[in-house]
């Protein structure tokens, strides 16, 4: 079996109110299909669900002037698993949020803040995940990653 760590993560951040959860969710899976950079690179496989966490807004700016969406909270509940990484946590989160920011700021452009990555508790995954997430995997992954994952699915 390929050696593997596995690390619960958070994801959140700001996005249009126009976002489609199911291209978010794969923008992250596909971010992170290799978190590390030049010697240091390294397979990854991040499978999960991806949520609003607010309703939609609308919000009438003062007077008679046009109607304004407001950026959505959106987020990521799920696990990344890596091989070849030096097996520390702190780093591949840093990788992974990296990574993520990057491919965030390519497709949405700047939304004020950058996402949010964060390593939790892997209860709060299975506990906090609602029912209505909409899935996530990694598409491609390295097979051993996809096996050494499959406890946590």
């Amino acid at each position: 079996m390929l050696d593997s760590l596995i690390v619960p993560l958070l994801v959140t951040t700001d996005l249009p109110p126009d976002a489609d959860l199911a291209e978010f969710g794969r923008l992250l899976a596909d971010a992170v299909r290799e978190p590390g950079r030049g010697e240091g690179s390294y397979a990854g496989f991040l499978h999960g669900g991806v949520f609003w966490l607010d309703p939609p807004r609308v919000s009438a700016e003062r007077g008679e002037g046009p109607v304004v969406e407001e950026l959505r909270f959106a987020a990521l509940l799920g696990y990344l698993s890596v091989s070849g990484a030096c097996g520390r946590v702190k780093e591949v989160v840093a990788d992974a949020g990296r990574a993520v920011t990057e491919a965030v700021v390519a497709r949405y452009g700047d939304l004020g803040s950058a996402p949010a990555v964060m390593a939790i508790r892997a209860e709060d995954v299975r506990e906090r995940t609602p029912p209505s997430a909409v899935p996530v995997r990694t598409a491609g992954a390295v097979p051993g990653l996809v096996a050494a994952a499959r406890p946590y699915m």
